[in-house]
């Protein structure tokens, strides 16, 4: 499990490029979601800010040209 600071996000599985197809998940009313292309479970914690997860790393930044 992955737990993050925002609602709305995106997956993108495993590391670039070994990954899936970049996809935008949004929790609702909850405060869970099951990416339905990997097992990854992501908690919402509200004290982490909107670029922090825990364990730490599990925010992904695309840095395009």
């Amino acid at each position: 499990a992955i737990e993050i600071g925002v609602k709305e996000f995106m997956c993108v599985g495993a590391t670039p490029p070994f990954g899936h197809p970049h996809i935008y998940l949004d929790m609702g009313e909850g405060d869970e979601k099951v990416c339905p292309y990997c097992p990854t479970l992501y908690r919402f914690r509200g004290t982490l800010g909107a670029l922090e997860t825990v364990p730490t790393g599990g925010f992904y930044a695309d840095h395009a040209a």
